[in-house]
């Protein structure tokens, strides 16, 4: 939407200043502006999160090397049962399985993973809301 729809739609604000405080909060990084990609119609209609157990000495390395795989949508360390964990796109099972076993199981240092399918999304970080106790007025 531009800054002047946005304007006119809160009414009593000019698109100036629209304008300024999209840019401040892009300045302190509290927003970025980018299109959002919907697998699906891409053909990507397997999704997937793997959980991966590795090395201990090697997590954030790998994690690293896991990010670069254009197919992972979402790599983060975590503690506990698993030390990565990822998301994964894929156009069907067969595909999805053979990326975990040939290619992400061949990565020196992981030990196992674990594919849980994701056969339902009902909240996903593209349609987050910000909550009422994080909004600050000017």
């Amino acid at each position: 939407m531009s800054c002047t729809k946005i304007a006119s739609r809160i009414g009593g604000i000019s698109e100036r200043a629209v304008r300024y405080r999209i840019d401040r909060l892009i300045k302190n990084k509290i927003i970025s502006i980018h299109g959002n990609v919907h697998a699906e119609g891409l053909g990507l209609a397997v999704f997937a999160d793997v959980f991966i157990e590795v090395e201990p000495s090697l997590v954030q390395k790998i994690a690293q090397q896991l990010a670069s795989y254009e197919s992972i949508s979402y790599v983060a360390c975590s503690t506990g049962q698993n030390d990565i964990s990822i998301q994964v796109f894929a156009h069907d099972n067969n595909e999805l399985f053979n990326f975990v076993t040939d290619v992400i199981g061949q990565i020196s240092g992981i030990r196992k993973t674990h594919i849980s399918f994701v056969p339902l999304r009902i909240k996903d970080d593209q349609i987050w809301h910000i909550p009422s106790f994080c909004v600050q007025e000017d």
